[in-house]
């Protein structure tokens, strides 16, 4: 699934729920009574009596410096000597040659099984995951494996998907045995862990596309440039859990092995690994999805695949170009995050393991049945999928999406269209807010992110952010890094709303937590890349398309940490005010709500991060501002551009992550 859990598991770590809130003075009294209340609305005040008189708020052109030409020469430079100079030839030439070697070595044999022996190979690993036996759970797994190629094939995307799956073994390697190794020195070492949290920590915080781009640079459009950035991009939660897993290990277990004489090394192989298996396999999971996601994503620099259609469909606004090749991405996550689930599932397995040589005697027979298979396939001339089995669905796909536009479009009576609600969000949300940033000094938008920075983390925090903003200003990208801020504050707040409603309502009710867990689970897998094609048909090319395809790619985690937060509360404090008389109103805005203020901080910091994300990518669709520059530098060569733009984009993640993320300090005193 998506990240998010990752985050969940690292920043509530430790935090236990805190008592029942005491009485005190009425709202407006303990704001009044409140410094940092007044701090900020002193700020606030200056913002708002400045843009009023000014209604400037454009960055000083003579505060700018010139970025773009510096990178510029770089990215020449490097065209120039990636043939000759010794960097490129004794290490990052081995690095593009070995990645470039793996992955197309995997295509080869993917290949040379066809699709009969990849479609058995992938049925049978599936079986193997859920307990290869007759059970449901075994065969419920293995249909989905045969279920996602059938359509794979039939909707004459084999190739494409064959292209993808092989970059994601080579990508998916890699990243977990770099994971693990990061994992492993910070689970069992301190010093490890506390320099590695603050990396985890920003790398969490960046959009996808900024991996991308210092890569591009490196080793130009292609597999290399592709590898590297989905290897780091999908490395932290597979380090992450396992330091998780590491530390959370049994002590009582630990104690005997080592009380048994056991080394060090063997209290870690034969104790320590086998008990921290589990979370080790949840990060496994979300490493393969994230390696999926950017895989797609970084079709803009050469990685083909399924990811390719798709973009250019996204270019020409081809819908049906692109549904056959994101129902397949849709399907091989589901199929992915299905088995490798069912691998963790197995640890809680009440049923008694296979001997060692049980297992290895039913994986050689799984080998044989894949490798007649494949005979099978060559000797039928059946390597290939047959022609006469695809079915083309663009066509009707288009005149769906036509029909949508004429009929769904507008002129509907009362509620209008989707296209009125898109310019209704634009013309009331996002260009208000974007006039307002404009139109605010850009030294009081300093000083106005400075105190809420300040009031989130204290010193080191404002410092972070006004110094994100500064080089914003400084690069030239004033105004369009407002813009994209206008539209990640627009579709925030919409998803705030929706996440805290959605995520109350399923604490409290059972039904819909359950009736809901399907669809999060379900969209929690989905590639980002995915969520943009039914915004095109339904909201056209616009901001308000990626506004509200960040909503919808949000929404899920929002929604998930505060039903956690909220039923992980203590119930004597509810049984307490239960008591009382208190009405089921009461109950939740003076109990359950203050109680599980530290989830919904990590699901505001969440909501944050996946906005700004969804957000960049959806300058692909119209949402124009620092996403378009991102992706016209990628695809056009313009690395100054690209670069530039990723700088203000990580900028605006600092800044978003700092403000919505409580500090230590502050964080002790809200569960005081």
């Amino acid at each position: 699934m998506s990240a998010a859990p990752t985050s969940v598991i690292d920043k509530t770590e430790g935090v236990s729920p805190p008592g029942p809130p005491a009485e005190g003075p009425g709202p407006l009294a303990a704001f009044l009574r409140n410094p940092k209340a007044i701090l900020l609305l002193c700020a606030l005040l200056v913002a708002v009596v400045s843009a009023a008189v000014t209604a400037n708020g454009a960055w000083p052109s003579d505060l700018t410096f010139d970025v773009r030409s510096p990178l510029d020469d770089v990215n020449t430079w490097m065209a120039q000597n990636r043939d000759t100079h010794p960097i490129f030839l004794y290490f990052l030439l081995h690095i593009s040659n070995t990645s470039e070697s793996a992955v197309d070595g995997v295509l080869s044999g993917l290949e040379a099984l066809g699709f009969i022996g990849v479609t058995v190979a992938a049925v049978l690993i599936s079986w193997y995951a859920g307990g290869a036996n007759l059970r449901r759970r075994a065969l419920t797994l293995a249909g989905v494996a045969f279920g996602t190629f059938a359509v794979i094939g039939v909707l004459d995307v084999w190739e494409e998907a064959m292209e993808t799956l092989a970059l994601m073994v080579v990508c998916v390697a890699v990243a977990g045995l770099v994971g693990v190794l990061l994992g492993l020195a910070a689970g069992l070492s301190d010093r490890a862990e506390r320099i590695l949290r603050p990396v985890f920590d920003t790398m969490q915080v960046l959009p996808a596309f900024s991996y991308l781009l210092p890569f591009v640079l490196m080793f130009d459009v292609g597999t290399p440039a592709v590898f590297m950035a989905t290897v780091i991009y999908a490395a932290p939660p597979m380090a992450r859990l396992t330091s998780l897993g590491l530390r959370g290990a049994d002590a009582a277990a630990l104690e005997a092995s080592q009380s048994l004489g056991a080394s060090a090394w063997q209290r870690l192989w034969t104790a320590r690994l086998p008990l921290a298996r589990k979370p080790m396999l949840l990060g496994l999971n979300q490493t393969i999805m994230m390696c999926l996601s950017m895989v797609v994503l970084a079709t803009v620099v050469g990685a083909g695949g399924l990811g390719d259609p798709i973009f250019t469909a996204i270019s020409t606004l081809d819908v049906g170009l692109a549904v056959p090749a994101g129902i397949a991405i849709v399907l091989i996550a589901v199929w992915l995050d299905r088995t490798t689930a069912g691998f963790g599932e197995r640890v809680d397995d009440a049923a008694p393991a296979r001997s060692a040589f049980a297992t290895r005697v039913l994986w050689a027979v799984m080998a044989a049945v894949v490798a007649g298979a494949a005979v099978l396939g060559q000797a039928l001339g059946r390597t290939e999928w047959p022609e006469n089995w695809v079915v083309s669905i663009s066509q009707p796909i288009n005149e769906a999406v036509g029909w949508i536009e004429r009929e769904l479009g507008s002129g509907i009576p009362v509620i209008g269209g989707t296209l009125t609600w898109a310019n209704a969000f634009i013309d009331y949300g996002i260009n208000p807010l974007f006039d307002a940033l404009l139109a605010t000094p850009w030294w009081a938008v300093l000083l106005v992110a400075g105190v809420l920075a300040y009031l989130a983390g204290r010193w080191r925090a404002a410092v972070t952010v006004v110094l994100a903003l500064a080089a914003i200003g400084a690069m030239g990208l004033w105004s369009r890094s407002m813009d994209t801020l206008s539209q990640v504050i627009a579709a925030l707040v919409v998803t705030l709303i929706l996440g805290f409603a959605i995520g109350v309502l399923a604490a409290r009710v059972s039904w819909v937590e359950r009736g809901i867990r399907p669809v999060l689970d379900t969209m929690q897998t989905l590639p980002a890349f995915i969520y943009l094609i039914p915004m095109i048909a339904l909201f056209g090319s616009n901001p308000a398309a990626a506004a509200v395809a960040s909503i919808i790619y949000a929404l899920p985690a929002v929604i998930r940490i505060t039903t956690q937060g909220i039923r992980q509360i203590d119930p004597s404090a509810l049984e307490a005010a239960r008591s009382l008389g208190a009405s089921t109103g009461q109950q939740l805005r003076q109990v359950q709500l203050p109680l599980a203020r530290p989830a919904l901080l990590v699901a505001l910091n969440q909501g944050v991060v996946l906005v700004l994300s969804m957000v960049v990518i959806g300058g692909m669709i119209g949402g124009g501002a620092l996403g378009v520059d991102v992706v016209r530098g990628l695809t056009k060569g313009d690395l100054g551009l690209g670069l530039t733009a990723g700088i203000a984009i990580v900028c605006l993640g600092l800044l978003l992550d700092r403000i919505s993320q409580p500090g230590a300090d502050v964080k002790a005193r809200t569960l005081r």
